[in-house]
């Protein structure tokens, strides 16, 4: 194994094959994080999503996307010019995985990409000494997806990060108050009849735990977009708690834990999640 990859592999605490897997994709994700940087691609755009929560702010939680926004709308911007540079980075690393963009079917401000390889090639790549597990259930093919708004919302604040591993590279995303802008837009906005989101709550209460001010500016923005209120309608805290407080109570909560138990490890703050538990602490958001 590449002695980098054993490097970044000591910060991982693995005990079953999900470990494995989740600290794989984790990984990967690092590789495709460095390789954008090596090709410019933070010039242009900035990271944000549960994955930038995750591997800047220590989210106990597992997180499978990669999502980034362009610092200015851009119809024309093409995604594909920096597969090379991902590429790259992760055969560099000995990984074999191809990248590949998705086929827009309606008009959206989203351009998606997928990284797909063989899931057993690279378990048995990262853990050599570890095959005498029982891989039988593991998928088979891993698939990761970034994707990136090339027409964002104005109002999002950045800084920027460093990370030392792969290889020394820095990392344009939104600062802790834009990045829970874009949670709560996920919470009010996502599709919750076909798509519940207990990853999205998790976050919430992340976020409020480590007393973190949300940016309402950029978060009116995205809401008027998503078209769930009118520029024109007023918006404060007090309005943005009202509007928190009539989602959740709208939400399967039993759904909702289903969604996130595959992505931490510990569950017993989960038996809290309920209608009064979300509403009550919506009161300490800033």
């Amino acid at each position: 194994m590449n002695n980098i990859i054993e490097q970044m592999l000591k910060s991982y605490e693995i005990k079953n094959t999900n470990d494995e897997i989740n600290a794989l994709k984790e990984i990967i994700q690092e590789l495709v994080l460095s390789g954008l940087s090596r090709g410019g691609f933070f010039k242009e755009a900035a990271f944000y999503g549960g994955t930038a929560l995750r591997i800047f702010y220590k989210l106990d939680r597992f997180s499978e996307d990669l999502d980034f926004a362009l610092l200015k709308p851009n119809k024309e911007f093409d995604l594909s010019k920096y597969f090379s540079y991902i590429e790259n980075e992760l055969n560099a690393y000995g990984l074999n995985l191809e990248i590949s963009t998705k086929q827009k079917h309606s008009e959206t401000n989203i351009s998606s990409a997928f990284l797909k390889g063989d899931t057993l090639e690279h378990i048995l790549k990262f853990f050599p000494n570890e095959k005498n597990h029982i891989y039988d259930h593991i998928l088979k093919s891993i698939k990761i997806k970034f994707e990136i708004d090339i027409n964002p919302p104005e109002g999002a604040t950045y800084e920027m990060q460093y990370k030392l591993l792969p290889s020394p590279h820095q990392i344009k995303l939104y600062d802790k108050s834009s990045l829970l802008a874009g949670k709560i837009h996920a919470i009010l906005c996502r599709n919750w009849q076909n798509r519940i989101k207990g990853r999205d709550l998790y976050d919430y209460v992340f976020f409020l735990a480590n007393n973190i001010n949300v940016n309402l500016d950029l978060l009116k923005n995205k809401l008027v977009d998503s078209k769930y209120i009118n520029e024109d309608e007023p918006f404060n805290l007090d309005v943005l708690k009202k509007l928190l407080k009539n989602k959740f109570k709208e939400i399967n909560y039993t759904e909702s834990k289903e969604d996130v138990i595959p992505f931490i490890k510990d569950t017993q703050s989960l038996n809290l999640w309920n209608c009064e538990f979300f509403i009550k602490i919506t009161e300490q958001l800033m």
